[in-house]
């Protein structure tokens, strides 16, 4: 039943790369370029989900459980997490993918991010992860919480991206010259063809769907998740213990066979050594990412996709801060300097 795992991870893997289902790019774009696409295709993939999963629980598939809100360690957590994204190059998944690409900045972010991901977890800083981890509200859920029965939350959502989408697609479509196609049928459509992001997330949100009852049927009731797994690879790793071997573990390694496949059917595969400044940042924004994941409890997919969709409390506000993390790194690494240098420039040319 592991395998499950592994092979509901390469259909993940595939689709993200093909369908460039970047959220650090999106969330990036949202501030720099005004472009809200990829934060729509998102929400898309939350709905989907949240549809579906409901689905699955009110015909007694599994049970779900939200918990409490360990708020602090979410909003601190996720925004460290949001600027760790940013160093980094990607988000947590968005890092599996693209080092399945060969690119080899992520392949440094990625030890990074699993490692300090098991410190977080097993290591030295354990205590202060269950220590912030312990100032929390009774209840995760946002329908226990408020009294309003989940399938209103649902009904709003769908009624929000429904509309954000109907208005997307009426907007005039801007032709992209692309070059004349060498493959035709499916291998084009698969390998060559450039997808929608709205449909790349309809995708996103079925198999996350699907990992649910997948997931469920070995003893993990979660759907995808990547922090955990990727710390548990590296803790098997150097323990040899087989109890950090679940379904989780099969699922982030088939995000990175999954990538691999679509990369290298496109061509688009290649190994590319960054230089020493881009691999030490990409270090350093891999420990931000496992440090912040860890603590918030989960990553740009598993609280952002996943627990949003769950209509919990910790989901939503760790959306919130992971885009504001994002912005906050944003503004010093691509704002500032550009600011720096107009200034530079305008005053050098006053001094002329």
């Amino acid at each position: 039943m592991l395998l499950t795992g592994l092979i509901c991870g390469v259909l993940l893997g595939f689709v993200m790369q093909r369908g460039r289902f970047c959220l650090t790019g999106g969330f990036r774009d949202m501030y720099i370029a005004k472009d809200n696409r990829m934060f729509y295709a998102l929400l898309i993939a939350i709905t989907v989900q949240s549809v579906g999963v409901f689905t699955l629980i009110h015909f007694g598939l599994f049970d779900f459980s939200a918990g409490q809100f360990s708020w602090l360690a979410t909003i601190i957590g996720s925004f460290i997490f949001g600027i760790g994204i940013v160093f980094a190059g990607g988000c947590a998944t968005g890092t599996w993918y693209r080092a399945g690409e060969g690119l080899l900045g992520s392949w440094i972010a990625l030890f990074g991010y699993m490692f300090m991901s098991a410190v977080m977890k097993t290591g030295f800083l354990a205590p202060v992860d269950s220590s912030m981890k312990a100032i929390a509200l009774p209840t995760n859920s946002m329908s226990e919480s408020t009294g309003i029965p989940t399938v209103v939350f649902i009904a709003l959502l769908v009624f929000i991206v429904t509309t954000i989408v109907y208005k997307e697609l009426k907007k005039p479509k801007v032709v992209i010259p692309s070059l004349k196609p060498k493959y035709t049928g499916l291998r084009h459509l698969l390998f060559e063809k450039r997808w929608h992001p709205f449909v790349t997330a309809v995708l996103v949100g079925i198999i996350a769907i699907i990992a649910w009852p997948l997931s469920a049927a070995t003893g993990r009731v979660y759907g995808l998740g990547i922090t955990t797994p990727s710390a548990n690879i590296l803790q098997f790793a150097v323990t040899g213990d087989m109890d950090f071997i679940n379904w989780g573990v099969f699922l982030v390694l088939g995000i990175f066979f999954g990538s691999y496949i679509a990369a290298k059917g496109s061509r688009e595969f290649r190994f590319r050594m960054p230089d020493a400044k881009t691999g030490i940042t990409s270090f350093i924004g891999g420990n931000l990412m496992g440090f912040g994941a860890s603590l918030a409890g989960g990553c740009s997919i598993g609280n952002g996709l996943v627990m949003t969709a769950m209509m919990t409390w910790q989901g939503w506000f760790s959306l919130l801060f992971i885009i504001l993390g994002t912005w906050t790194a944003s503004y010093f690494v691509f704002i500032r300097p550009q600011v720096k240098k107009k200034v530079s420039a305008t005053s050098g040319a006053y001094l002329a």
